[in-house]
């Protein structure tokens, strides 16, 4: 075994050092590899720095309290290696040949040492993953293995390794609670979707939209499920919430599926960088449909932004989940919000993506579906969201919240028993750049407090807000009008439109006042026109 390299102390990087970073790794491996392979090598590479780099500022820790208490160097170098006093404290153990050190120092590979093969650097980034996982019992089976392969060109990524040797990850400072790694993960899952396009949207929503689910259901407690979780964002929203209103992230338990192998892996260590137990994610990746993994568990909150209109899907018509109806064999749509019902427990709530189609469509049996979900008195609020949120696809979305409980009591002061509240969002919003667009924190405060106003919540008394209608934004609907009008859901049908500022002016004096105001304008511009013909008949001469 190597002996252990002191690293010299340097000073965290800053988030823009790291994004340039890993921009810069992309930038290595384009033309090499395909989009989705650099994504998974890249984001490896980086949690093993991040990894190594808090086992190494834990390890400064321990040495310099024992050091305080008055042991000596034979008695630290006895305890320092305690995995408990790590994991303890949510860093992962890093045995000696997993260290970021010694990998960085054998970027160009390891020449064979006595019965010791030679390994080149891939084979070394490999067995370090192994030791990481054998090493830290919650991340079994999440690691990327992939260093060694034959399309993995080694000399590239001995620069990677030199490149992100330069980069420092600390757990202390501002970034206390929420490690500057897990903000630097999803900015460089965020770029990948961006980049991407549709293949890198299957994994990522946008965070505004997260933002919305999550601040319309303040998940504080209990058990927190999103049945195709991608990367893990509605997770790792949800504890930025706790931690933003002083709460206590361990009251919450969170329980994920995800079909995909290589996504599951990246929600399981997008989690462990959070410092989220990541165990409800289940031990390996599965069709949510085909077998539910958390089949026996009832959960309080349920987020989710499944795929669109699935044309081909697990489906069993004898399902016990399809309690409003069998969802079409050509759309799962229904499937996934019918599941997302089966498995809230009483007084659960739910906020489900969806594309718009599903607020409406009478194809297939899915408009009797949802007739039923109505009369059931479960949906609570219907948003449109504005176009362009998502860059994967053009397809208009919205978002259905659903409640178990709509009565005066633990989840709202006022009676919302036969009522449906509508917002019309899809004015809200800025352009980020000519193909995709983003919501504030002031158009999500809007939606939410509108939300938390009209149930009459807890945050509604502390904010001292109160609901009324706002034509062309929002209204409160009763089930009757929703049956009038074939229990369609979009919102622009009940908002109406937003009233006009009455200026006072009467209509005649308006009309004599603009018509002038146009005639004095053509008269301008014809004495413009006729000065500027004057001048080009003189350039003429």
């Amino acid at each position: 075994m190597p002996p252990r390299t002191k690293k010299e102390p340097s000073a965290p990087s800053t988030m823009k050092e790291l994004k340039d970073t890993l921009w810069k790794a992309a930038d290595r491996l384009r033309g090499s590899l395909s989009a989705n392979q650099y994504k998974d090598v890249i984001l490896g590479l980086v949690f093993l720095k991040y990894v190594s780099d808090a086992y190494d500022e834990r390890r400064e820790d321990i040495h310099a309290e024992l050091t305080a208490e008055g042991y000596d160097d034979e008695q630290i170098e006895d305890l320092i290696d305690d995995p408990e006093e790590y994991q303890g404290y949510g860093v992962f153990v890093v045995p000696p040949l997993a260290q970021w050190t010694y990998l960085a120092e054998n970027a160009k590979g390891r020449p064979a040492e006595g019965t010791e093969p030679a390994k080149n650097v891939g084979r070394l980034i490999d067995e370090a993953m192994d030791l990481v996982m054998k090493a830290n019992p919650t991340l079994q089976g999440t690691l990327p293995r992939l260093y060694n392969k034959d399309n993995i060109d080694q000399r590239r990524l001995g620069e990677l390794l030199d490149l992100f040797n330069s980069a420092r990850f600390s757990r202390q400072g501002e970034h206390r609670a929420r490690d500057l790694m897990g903000e630097v993960y999803e900015y460089f899952l965020g770029n990948f979707a961006r980049s991407e396009g549709k293949r890198g949207g299957e994994f990522f929503t946008p965070p505004s939209v997260v933002r919305v689910i999550v601040e319309l259901l303040e998940p504080s407690q209990g058990r927190v499920y999103d049945p195709c979780c991608g990367s893990g964002g509605m997770f790792v929203q949800t504890e930025k919430f706790i931690y933003d209103h002083k709460g206590d992230p361990k009251d919450i338990a969170i329980y994920g599926q995800e079909s995909l192998e290589e996504t599951w892996r990246m929600a399981k260590m997008n989690l462990a960088i959070h410092g989220i137990d990541n165990k409800g994610l289940g031990a390996r990746w599965g069709d949510t449909f085909a077998r539910d993994q958390h089949a026996d568990v009832q959960m309080n909150h349920a987020m989710a932004n499944p795929p669109f209109n699935i044309k081909h899907w697990s489906r069993n018509t004898e399902d016990p989940r399809w309690k409003f109806g069998v969802p079409p064999a050509t759309n799962a749509n229904y499937a996934w919000i019918q599941h997302i019902l089966y498995k809230l427990a009483p007084g659960g709530s739910a906020g489900v993506v969806m594309a718009n189609g599903s607020m409406s469509s009478n194809s297939n049996g899915e408009g009797a579906i949802r007739a039923q979900i109505v009369e059931a008195d479960l949906v609570s609020c219907m948003v449109a969201l504005p176009t362009q949120l998502f860059r994967s696809t053009g397809i208009p979305v919205c978002v259905w919240f659903f409640a178990k409980d709509k009565r005066a009591g633990e989840y709202g002061g006022v009676d919302r028993s036969g009522q449906v509240l509508f917002i019309d969002a899809r004015d809200l919003g800025y352009m980020v750049d000519r193909a995709e667009r983003d919501l504030s924190n002031e158009d999500i405060a809007r939606i939410a407090d509108t939300f938390h106003a009209w149930r009459g919540t807890r945050s509604a008394a502390q904010k001292k807000l109160s609901y009324k209608d706002v034509p062309g934004f929002c209204k409160s609907v009763g089930i009757p009008d929703i049956k009038a009008a074939d229990y369609a859901l979009t919102p622009g049908r009940y908002v109406g439109s937003a009233e006009v500022q009455d200026d006072g002016e009467l209509l005649d004096d308006k009309i004599q006042r603009l018509t002038k105001e146009l005639l004095a304008a053509f008269d301008e511009s014809a004495r413009f026109g006729k000065i500027v013909r004057e001048q080009l008949e003189r350039i003429g001469e």
